[in-house]
Formats: C-alpha cells, structure tokens, sequence
C-alpha cells in the first residue's frame, strides 16, 4: 500500500513538473511578445517604474531589461540585506514573478503616469459598508469625460475621415497625409497579422524545427521553432550592413504578409509533398503536358523537307 502511494505522489509530482514547465515556457512566450510590441513605448518614455513597495521593487528600463530589488539576511552580520540586480529576460523575471502581476503592475503604472487615477479594489458591496462610494474611487466626472473622449477619438480612428481643401494644392497636401495615416494603419494590421499567426503557431512549429522560408543572396527569412519569425536582409540604401528584423512591424516593413503564408505553405508542401496532394497532381499534368510537346516536336523533326512544303 505504500509503494502505491508512493508511486501517485511520484506521478503527481512528475504531472505538476510538467505543467510548471509548459506553463513557464507559455509565458515567457507571452511576455515576450509583450514587450517586443511595446518597446518602442517603453524606450520613448524612458522605462517605468512598476513597484516600489518596499522591499519589493521593479522597474523596466528604456531597454527593455529589469531591475529588480530583493531582501535577504546576512548569514554574518544578521543584517537585512537591499539588493538590486539587472533581469535581461522574459525567461528570468518569469521565474521571480506572476506573470499577472508583471501585467496588472504595467497598467498601474501606465495609469500614474499618465494622471489617472487608480482602479477600485474592492466591491461595491464592501465599499458601501465602508461609507464609500463607487464613484469616489474611479475619479471625477472630468476624468469620466476625459475617458469616453478617449473611447470616441478610438472609434473615429476606425472611420474614414472628410477631407476638406481650398485649392490644388491643400487638396494634395490632405491626400498627401492621408496616404501617410493609411500606411501606417495597413503596416499595423499586417504586423497584427503577424502576430496573430505566430501565437497560433508556437505549439506545432517547435516539432519542426526551423523553416527556411527564403534564402537570397539579399534576404533570409525563416520561422523559428519557437513560432517567431525572423530575418535578415541588405537593405539597397544600408552601405553593406545586414539588418537584423524580429518584431512583426518590423518584418512588415520589407515583406507583404500574403507573400509570407504563402512562401511558407510552398516550402511546408515542398517539405512534406503528402500534405499537399492537389500539387503533386498538377505537377504531373505539367509535366504529361511537357511530354506531349516534345512528342510532338519529334514527329515533326522526322517529317522530310519536302513534305513539309507541301503542306
């Protein structure tokens, strides 16, 4: 009976290993993402700091890279202890912290940074018992305006705009930057595209491997077995130096998303021929047709001269 026992915890144990694993490795992925997409923000506004409790305190650096501030007790001395160390992964701040708590510490300091006042943490039911308003906690009505001002401005983003022009050439300058906004819309949808496709993909592409999708003497471009794609290219006004492209917007910028899916389709069914049958059949017809010609061509080599200029 105990050896059964032992073998359950044994099993549960090894169960709960695995899942700690997938889970880490999941959100590590996510956090990545995370950042990736945000770094740009993170580096115009100069890192954030995201708690500052002490002792507990994190910050992300305009880099992108954590400080992190633990406390601990001097074997020695017996002192308490304030250390700060420099985290440089997702990897390595998922091991010290929730990743829920790594988000709700962003929007809690994007908020204070930005003049908002905090969310409630309590229920109405409890606030009222306190002599509390709901209202009291999520701040004034200017802040209310201030929001669905915000949430108006989002919707008419989705909108086209009425252009308006005096003369030929305020008419042009409006489309002019018109063309410029759109763009930039287009360039932020295929990078969404992107993103989308990489998450959806994460699971399945890390049992293959590393797809090659484009090799040139200019361009290379790959999936990665960890489902990000990558790629480096020579730009023609880069004097030589290669560029390194990782993010989604990034990659939109010198590939259109249509071409990407469906290089990558062609290489998988180049790959692996059975997952694409309707290929292998057109590329018989081609090539019976190929066979027919040149039958054709050799019954006429074999015609004589003569014949030829009677017909």
């Amino acid at each position: 009976m105990d050896v059964s026992r032992n073998d359950m915890l044994g099993e549960l144990a090894s169960d709960a290993g695995l899942e700690r694993t997938d889970f880490v490795v999941q959100a590590t992925e996510q956090l990545a993402k995370f950042l990736d997409r945000n770094r740009d923000r993170i580096s115009q506004l100069g890192g954030l700091t995201l708690i500052d409790d002490d002792p507990d305190y994190l910050s992300v650096a305009p880099d992108c890279t954590f400080r992190v501030r633990s406390r601990y007790e001097d074997a020695d001395t017996g002192q308490w202890v304030s250390d700060t160390e420099i985290v440089e992964t997702a990897s390595e701040l998922i091991e010290l912290f929730n990743p829920a708590e790594i988000y709700a510490a962003f929007v809690e300091a994007a908020r204070e940074a930005a003049g908002g006042a905090p969310e409630p943490t309590a229920t109405g039911e409890l606030l009222g018992a306190a002599g509390i308003s709901v209202e009291e906690t999520v701040g004034s009505d200017a802040d209310a305006d201030a929001g669905y001002a915000g949430a108006a401005e989002q919707w008419a983003a989705g909108r086209a705009p009425v252009l308006e022009a005096d003369d030929d050439e305020s008419a042009a300058l409006a489309l002019y930057n018109l063309a410029l906004d759109f763009q930039d819309r287009s360039q932020q949808s295929e990078a969404n595209l992107i993103d989308l496709f990489e998450e959806a993909a994460a699971r399945v592409v890390e049992r293959l491997g590393d797809l090659i999708i484009v090799d040139e003497e200019d361009e290379r471009l790959v999936l990665g077995g960890n489902g990000r794609f990558r790629a480096e290219v020579l730009p023609e006004d880069g004097d030589g130096e290669w560029r390194q492209l990782k993010a989604p917007d990034e990659i939109v910028e010198f590939y259109d998303p249509t071409d990407v899916f469906g290089d990558l389709a062609d290489a998988l069914a180049e790959a692996f021929p059975a997952i694409a049958p309707e290929l292998e059949d057109d590329e018989a017809e081609d090539d019976e047709g190929e066979e027919d010609v040149e039958d054709v061509e050799d019954v006429e080599d074999v015609v004589p001269d003569e014949d030829k200029d009677r017909r």
